[in-house]
């Protein structure tokens, strides 16, 4: 009994063995070669729905293929001639991999390489902006999107013709193309295009029009003249200031200073009719006239002035050291 069982071992082991011997000779003739483990794109996004195809070379073989993430078991399925296909969700980090699949028949097995998945953040929608240049001899535009995982390639355009090769930027900062005002009109529209390693997924910013240049040659005025014109405006308020000043103190003088009566219409009178009365003797060199007044305005008219008739109260003779008498009038009354 006891041979019967060490016979059954004995072929047993043989058969090991050979099946070993046969998984070697077929590894070693290419026919069980390590399968092929592969995807369409191996740049993803987060939620991104993907797919891995696991194929053999060996199309007349029977094969189970198992795919596993780094240790943990996806699943199997059974082929022949065909690949297989294991639909997968990426959805956080560690769905990014590395992955394997593996071959098996009979007692034989071999394992693919690894592969793993890249997860990258989309671009947004990139903005545009023109720059004038203070020297008025070219524009830049600038482009950026704010979002995305880096690098992002940036690429200008207008009207859908591309101005300039790709600027790729490590960092986030926007991408700068100069234009000259020679290559640059009134009108024309620029955009720009934002990409990066994650496939079809570029972005474009609005269109931008070239802002109008009429009427703005010189570009430097405006910020030079606002301040000359400020200065003007303060000399102008110094000068009108300095002038009223002038003129109240010139009227203040004509105020203090006795009134010329020279443009006043001229009076020219002659005085009579000395009530008889007033001395007992005439005064010497005064001679009874008729009173008579006339008066010339601007407009040299003659206009006839009545005076009432003076009575002098007191007449006192005063005496002079030049032996001249002469006489002082007080007490005038009309």
């Amino acid at each position: 009994m006891m041979w019967k069982k060490s016979i059954f071992v004995f072929l047993f082991s043989l058969l090991t063995l050979k099946a070993e011997l046969d998984c070697e000779t077929m590894k070693k003739n290419t026919e069980f070669i390590s399968p092929r483990l592969q995807s369409k794109t191996n740049i993803v996004r987060k939620g991104q729905k993907v797919s891995l195809n696991c194929s053999h070379q060996n199309k007349s073989l029977q094969i189970t293929y198992s795919l596993f993430r780094d240790k943990d078991y996806m699943g199997t399925q059974d082929s022949k001639g065909k690949p297989v296909i294991f639909n997968l969700s990426i959805s956080e980090a560690r769905d990014s991999g590395p992955y394997q699949c593996k071959a098996n028949i009979s007692n034989c097995q071999t394992y693919s390489h690894k592969f793993n998945f890249t997860i990258v953040d989309p671009v947004t929608t990139p903005v545009l902006k023109i720059v004038q240049n203070q020297t008025n001899l070219y524009i830049t535009l600038h482009c950026i999107s704010f979002n995305g995982s880096l690098p992002i390639n940036y690429t200008f355009f207008e009207k859908g013709i591309a101005l300039s090769p790709v600027i790729s930027k490590h960092v986030r900062e926007p991408a700068e193309f100069n234009l000259t005002k020679s290559n640059t009109g009134e009108g024309k529209e620029y955009h720009c295009e934002a990409k990066n390693s994650l496939p079809d997924n570029a972005r474009y910013s609005d269109p931008v029009t070239m802002p109008s240049t009429s009427g703005d040659s010189c570009p430097l005025c405006l910020p030079l003249l606002l301040p000359l014109l400020l200065l003007m405006l303060i000399i102008i308020l110094l000068l009108a200031f300095w002038i009223r000043q002038k003129y109240k103190a010139r009227k203040a003088m004509r105020d203090k200073a006795p009134r010329d009566y020279g443009n006043t219409p001229i009076e020219v009178g002659i005085y009579a009719n000395v009530h008889e009365n007033q001395a007992d003797e005439p005064v010497p060199g005064l001679e009874p006239r008729q009173c008579v007044s006339t008066a010339q305005d601007e407009t040299e008219h003659s206009h006839e002035i009545h005076y009432a008739t003076p009575m002098f109260l007191e007449v006192i003779p005063e005496a002079h050291n030049d032996n001249k008498s002469g006489c002082v009038y007080a007490e005038l009354s009309l």
